[in-house]
């Protein structure tokens, strides 16, 4: 055995323990606690009003949340690779800064904002629409917490996009909106659907900015991690776990959904159920790659 051999093993190895160790044996613990006692009472603990509510509240704040970030994020992020404007290396530096605060001071900041004794939060109540304590106050966490997922995602397209297409559109008479849609979304969409799918999936399980600004008003604004989080207060961990791991199944199912829509066209579906029909009129097994003539 050579030496690229063994450390191309080692490598392997590594990487293998290290994700097993630090993701899938927790996931695993988790899903076999949460069934221990059967899958009756799973069923039960995550069809139970308050944690259906929660629940529902979670998925569809983050939806709203999700597409709001996909569009100004989008945005952001042309402007940032595409113009030069003075200020633009601050505005580039404060996209992160929602990775780098903790949560918790984002809440504590949104409700600095949109509190009922600020101007702005007043104003806001005067035209009958109260953001702290309620859903709009949840999704302006998720925002802010999940607001770099989608301009860090397409930058690195963007910059590594060739313009020659979207020049020749420009050419043959297609407006810029009509360019934006036909030439420029194909040529980033992997890069748009990551961050799209992550900004999703971060904010399902959004926990620290939302628990300062909610209010954790069961079946109105108590979503899923606040859920979790009184039950394990109160007590009663079998049905966090269950809530829990039905979250975790959720954010599994995103991203494996992800990984499948960002490879190539030919490689989206799962090997034994892709077919070829010239692989079957040339005798070959379904799913075999076919030999070019």
């Amino acid at each position: 055995m050579t030496s690229h051999l063994l450390i191309s093993l080692a490598l392997r190895s590594a990487a293998v323990g290290y994700v097993l160790l630090l993701i899938f044996l927790p996931l695993a613990a988790l899903a076999q606690q949460s069934v221990a006692t059967g899958w009756d009472r799973f069923i039960e603990d995550v069809s139970a009003p308050q944690a259906a509510a929660a629940l529902w509240l979670t998925v569809g704040t983050a939806a709203i949340a999700t597409a709001i970030n996909a569009v100004f994020g989008t945005l952001s992020a042309l402007v940032l690779v595409r113009y030069e404007f003075p200020g633009r290396w601050l505005l580039n530096a404060l996209v992160d800064l929602p990775f780098a605060i903790p949560t918790l001071v984002a809440g504590l900041m949104i409700a600095a904002i949109y509190g009922p004794t600020s101007v702005i939060g007043t104003w806001l109540q005067q035209g009958g629409l109260a953001v702290l304590y309620n859903q709009p106050g949840i999704i302006l966490a998720m925002l802010f917490v999940t607001m770099p997922f989608t301009i860090r995602s397409l930058q690195p397209v963007l910059m590594g996009l060739e313009r020659d297409q979207e020049e020749a559109a420009f050419t043959l008479g297609a407006s810029p909106w009509t360019t934006f849609w036909k030439v420029t979304v194909p040529s980033v969409l992997p890069g748009l659907l990551t961050g799209v799918f992550l900004t999703f999936v971060r904010a399902l399980g959004e926990f620290g900015s939302i628990v300062i600004v909610a209010g954790n008003i069961p079946m109105k604004t108590q979503v899923a991690s606040v859920y979790v989080y009184g039950e394990i207060e109160s007590y009663n961990p079998q049905a966090a776990t269950s809530v829990s791991v039905l979250i975790l199944l959720i954010s599994f199912l995103v991203l494996l959904l992800l990984e499948r829509l960002t490879r190539r066209p030919g490689e989206r579906l799962p090997r034994l159920l892709q077919w070829s029909p010239r692989a079957t009129r040339s005798g070959q097994p379904t799913g075999a790659p076919s030999i070019p003539a």
